[in-house]
């Protein structure tokens, strides 16, 4: 199959061998974090600010107070780039100079979408909640008028997104390789530790299964540039 054609603007520059272009290899990195950074212009001055996203489809929902001042010049239609970080691991070279680290990374461009409707509304907010805890929504008391008035939700189109992935060793010089110090990766992982009950959690009941079993799931490897689609 022929490469996907991909926009110049969306192109990885610096170690363009990184690039990974599949919309499935971007989504499974999107699915998987659970904190995105939204950089935005407000008042001429450059802000980033860290939120919580979720996946839907071609679409990525971010919602808050609706007195936030991102989510206000947002929904005013600035631009906007949302970006994700999942690192995977420390890469530790022979020379300090190639020490890094294993990562798997998506930037995404555009403008986002005031979600008005009730329906759709209440729709991203379930969308948001089983993101971070699936199987969690049926359990609990969904928003009522008042909480859903005061909430905003936006919508992003994935449009313009692309996504940049390191694997592997560290890359030496040559005349390091016969260096005596030890070098390798420290995979490194998001892990879950016992859950904590709440105060007013009644002796006996227990954590649900998926509280118990809790994990972000990682994704086969994505396809970098060069690779062609089987």
């Amino acid at each position: 199959m022929p490469r996907t054609v991909v926009d110049p603007h969306l192109r990885v520059q610096r170690h363009p061998e990184r690039g990974v272009y599949d919309r499935a290899s971007i989504e499974a990195i999107l699915d998987e974090a659970l904190v995105s950074h939204v950089g935005f212009v407000h008042g001429g001055r450059p802000v980033v600010i860290p939120t919580l996203h979720a996946r839907d489809g071609d679409r990525l929902y971010i919602h808050g107070s609706s007195a936030s001042r991102m989510l206000g010049a947002l929904a005013d239609g600035a631009d906007l780039c949302l970006t994700v970080t999942l690192i995977d691991g420390l890469v530790l070279a022979r020379s300090a100079f190639h020490h890094s680290a294993n990562y798997r990374s998506v930037v995404v461009f555009g403008r986002a979408r005031p979600v008005d409707d009730a329906e759709e509304k209440l729709h991203a907010l379930e969308v948001f909640t089983e993101h971070v805890m699936p199987g969690r929504w049926a359990e609990v008391r969904p928003p009522d008028a008042r909480e859903l008035a005061t909430t905003s939700v936006l919508a992003v189109s994935l449009e313009e997104a692309s996504a940049k992935v390191r694997t592997g060793p560290p890359a030496e010089d040559r005349r390091d390789e016969q260096r005596t110090v030890w070098a390798g990766v420290l995979p490194l992982r998001l892990e879950a530790a016992a859950p904590e009950p709440d105060a007013g959690v009644p002796v006996g009941l227990e954590a649900p299964a998926y509280l118990r079993g809790y994990g972000r799931a990682r994704p086969a490897r994505p396809r970098a540039s060069g690779e062609v689609e089987e």
